[in-house]
């Protein structure tokens, strides 16, 4: 594992931490990243700590203010193995979240992935599409320790594994090549009162430009995509905050629906690996 600067190691160590203790961070640790490559660079060593498999990817929109500052539109964080649940139908999945922390629910479209992109193959939507088994409706659960995660804009979400907490994955959606984004509909209602409604459409590009962002992220990371990777490709509805307690129900109309809980996260049984 690359050791990094020691700043690196500070926000690294201090969000793994916080994460495996369920507890909160007051501040953010160390000094914000300057750049997203110093951002990822502190999302990387998080990752060689964390005692468990990426499995996925999620995918979010930078605010506009920061987009300039950060040369890109989109930011990526990892969704580890035991993260990631499958909906059942009739059931509500408590979804842990951390306690003095950031909570949101966010509707997805969820692309699961046949293979990877090889290297010498040009990143198109034709190629994207052509790596990918399904698509499903689906929940991300945004939430870190830091409860100013999102104000301080994408380097700090990026430091903390992309503000990510947890994926729900739907049903999927038989003949997804052949449907229009607008036509998958999203909506997201939180103790019943109605959060946000929108389409697959208010992804730009829809789902698969999504995935061509994170294929050419991968390639500049040394990442690699695999079969079986589930990527999240943007909060359709935008990202709602919710408290825990809070019931929230994703509704994709003849797609499914997914109802889920917010509970408190409380201490992992798991070990960080030796910084």
């Amino acid at each position: 594992m690359a050791e990094g600067s020691t700043n690196t190691r500070v926000i690294s160590d201090a969000f793994t931490t916080a994460r495996a203790q369920g507890a909160a961070v007051k501040d953010f640790p160390g000094a914000l990243p300057a750049s997203l490559d110093e951002a990822y660079d502190v999302q990387d060593r998080a990752i060689s700590l964390w005692p468990d498999t990426v499995a996925g990817w999620k995918i979010g929109l930078i605010q506009p203010g920061y987009r300039a500052q950060a040369r890109a539109e989109r930011l990526a964080g990892p969704i580890f193995s035991r993260q990631i649940f499958t909906h059942v139908s009739g059931a509500v999945i408590d979804m842990p979240v951390f306690r003095g922390g950031f909570a949101a629910v966010e509707a997805e479209f969820v692309l699961r992935l046949k293979s990877g992109l090889p290297d010498h193959v040009p990143v198109t939507a034709e190629a994207a599409a052509d790596i990918v088994e399904s698509l499903h409706v689906g929940v991300e659960i945004a939430s870190s320790p830091f409860a100013g995660i999102n104000e301080l804009g994408p380097m700090s979400v990026v430091s903390d594994f992309g503000n990510n907490n947890g994926l729900i994955v739907g049903p999927a959606i038989e003949g997804w090549r052949d449907i229009r984004p607008d036509d998958l509909p999203a909506r997201v209602e939180i103790d019943g009162q109605i959060a946000g409604e929108a389409s697959a459409a208010a992804i730009p590009g829809g789902p698969i430009a999504a995935l061509c962002f994170l294929i050419e992220l991968c390639r500049k990371r040394a990442i690699e995509l695999k079969a079986g990777d589930l990527i999240s490709t943007g909060a359709a509805t935008g990202v709602h905050e919710a408290v825990i307690g809070s019931l929230s129900k994703a509704d994709f109309g003849a797609y499914g629906a997914i109802s889920l809980r917010l509970v408190a996260s409380t201490p992992t049984q798991v070990q960080l690996a030796s910084a």
